[in-house]
């Protein structure tokens, strides 16, 4: 069996690219992590690191043994804290990855409501798009991380289906738990009615659905238009996710977008299309979060995207994580809504 000492060793070596940056964030002497790390390849019989001019790097197969080692380090001291908690040793923790515009909407009612029935557990919040949060749960650091996904229906797919969402109301739970799989780095995983209600599972890695949010087209205040008639527009694009997404929408509707301006900072790309500097779309959340009094917001027809919240491993989740879970699928009909189409 591989000593844990060790596997933390490797673990830092990789995070921090050199045995005395390693040496420094676990307050080691170098010459103990120099010999922690020869013990590990005496271990596993494979050479886990190569000279690289005055310093060394990580093989391959040191690689992907780090890689396994930060999520199995970060399942035990997350095993650890659970266990803590239900010894009563101490009050514990929970810690939620969040994309920005969660956090600017729905994400801290949930977290006042969870801080009411849990006062003794401290909740921490980190701000991170899906694919760094997801990495952030299956390395134990967050213990629920709310994603996003786009599905990929156009809007006569989603009309056909059902799927379409008008008012904020919630998709189907099949569809959702089908849509959030794309999410995960690895691995398929099929979502049915029946295990979208508890949330697929993708590598040990659970979604819960927790509601699909209308998408908007956005345009200066003077601007009255449809996304065919923006095929000469300038566009604003955001993260690599919402990116795929305005393009691939652009593409069923005939154009191809020229995207001017790239920024995932929702206030920032309002005040760009205030001043008439391109055009975009915006899921509902980041309008939820802030609403420029100088853009025109359009309804999207059939245009949406799925909003779950991940979680490491089957149920039952402990206590604490469970109730965060509640709050957040409470918390979004009472997060202060956008003022709609102008």
């Amino acid at each position: 069996m591989l000593d844990v000492t060790r596997l933390r060793v490797l673990v830092a070596l990789a995070r921090h690219g050199s045995v005395t940056a390693a040496a420094a964030a676990l307050h080691y002497a170098q010459p103990s992590v120099s010999h922690h790390l020869s013990r590990l390849e005496a271990e596993t019989g494979t050479q886990l690191l190569q000279r690289a001019g005055r310093g060394v790097r990580l093989t391959p197969a040191g690689r992907l043994l780090a890689e396994r080692a930060e999520e199995i380090l970060g399942r035990l001291d997350a095993a650890e804290a659970e266990l803590a908690e239900h010894a009563g040793l101490r009050a514990g923790r929970v810690r939620l990855a969040a994309f920005p515009s969660a956090l600017g909407s729905f994400v801290p009612l949930a977290a006042a409501r969870f801080a009411a029935d849990f006062p003794a557990v401290t909740l921490t919040l980190v701000e991170a798009e899906p694919p760094e949060a997801l990495s952030l749960l299956r390395s134990g650091e967050v213990d629920v991380a709310v994603v996003f996904d786009y599905p990929p229906a156009t809007s006569t797919e989603a009309a056909a289906t059902g799927t379409a969402v008008a008012d904020g109301a919630v998709a189907d739970a099949a569809v959702i738990g089908t849509a959030v799989t794309g999410i995960a780095a690895s691995g398929p995983a099929v979502a049915t009615a029946g295990t979208a209600a508890t949330g697929a599972a993708v590598s040990g890695v659970r979604f819960v659905p927790l509601f699909a949010e209308p998408l908007h087209l956005v345009t200066p205040s003077s601007v009255d238009a449809d996304l065919p008639s923006l095929a000469q527009a300038r566009w604003i694009a955001g993260c690599d996710r919402c990116r795929s997404s305005l393009l691939q929408r652009c593409a069923d509707a005939g154009f191809e977008p020229d995207i001017s301006f790239t920024t995932d900072d929702y206030v920032a790309v309002q005040a760009l299309v205030a001043a008439g500097l391109g055009v975009t779309i915006l899921p509902d959340l980041a309008l939820r979060a802030h609403r420029s009094p100088a853009v025109r917001t359009v309804p999207l027809a059939g245009g949406e995207r799925h909003v779950s919240a991940a979680v490491y491993g089957a149920p039952p989740d402990p206590p604490a994580t469970a109730r965060l879970l509640e709050a957040l699928r409470l918390s979004m009909e009472a997060a202060p809504g956008s003022r709609g189409a102008r």
